[in-house]
């Protein structure tokens, strides 16, 4: 489903208000289209519906993990340690609007927040949202070389001596979590791919 339309038809679920709706689409569609945007922007959403739609019978509530895709990078700026929870505060204030109720609207803002760290979560639903943010990770070799050059773009205000350590940093992170994928789905389809894939993005760094 064109991105437009799934977002559109998840917000009739809370309003009518059709202006509203195009309204907030607009701010996403412009936040997401950012210049300096290379992987954070519309395709990045629509691969995580790709993800998130073939478990979509093991989701409890799925439209509240589509409004955390919708919103999870709204704000997105490279130089700030703030972008998820600067995001998961547009994302409440948008749902207030729509009429969402207040316990859909705080799971939202949790998942969001939650993309920050990447740690396991006790809600489920929350960890697929983790493991198809990560699904780039565990993809083909080429698709991961590319990602990473989308990165490197995404701060290339820093200079490689600075840019270098911080991204051995993340991915350091990940390769000493328990698994990287909090679900078993995830797991078996990604989990050896991306710490390969890691493996060998470190050693070029």
């Amino acid at each position: 489903m064109i991105l437009k339309d799934r977002f559109e038809t998840l917000c009739l679920n809370f309003t009518e208000d059709k202006v509203l709706i195009e309204k907030f689409w607009n701010e996403i569609e412009n936040n997401y289209s950012e210049k300096s945007r290379h992987y954070h922007n519309l395709q990045h959403l629509e691969n995580m519906f790709e993800e998130i739609d073939v478990v979509r019978n093991q989701i409890e509530k799925f439209d509240n993990i589509s409004f955390s895709i919708f919103y999870h990078d709204v704000i997105y700026d490279a130089t700030s340690k703030l972008n998820e929870e600067k995001s998961a505060d547009v994302a409440k204030e948008r749902l207030e609007s729509l009429g969402v109720n207040n316990n859909d609207i705080q799971q939202v803002y949790e998942q969001i927040v939650a993309t920050k760290s990447h740690q396991k979560s006790e809600n489920k639903d929350t960890n697929f949202l983790l493991d198809a943010d990560l699904s780039i990770l565990g993809k083909s070799n080429e698709a991961y070389s590319e990602y990473t050059k989308q990165i490197r773009k995404e701060y290339s205000i820093y200079p490689d001596f600075l840019y270098k350590p911080g991204r051995k940093k993340v991915l350091q992170h990940f390769l000493e979590l328990e698994s990287i994928y909090k679900t078993e789905f995830f797991r078996n389809k990604y989990e050896t791919q991306a710490r390969e894939n890691i493996e060998f993005e470190l050693k070029s760094l």
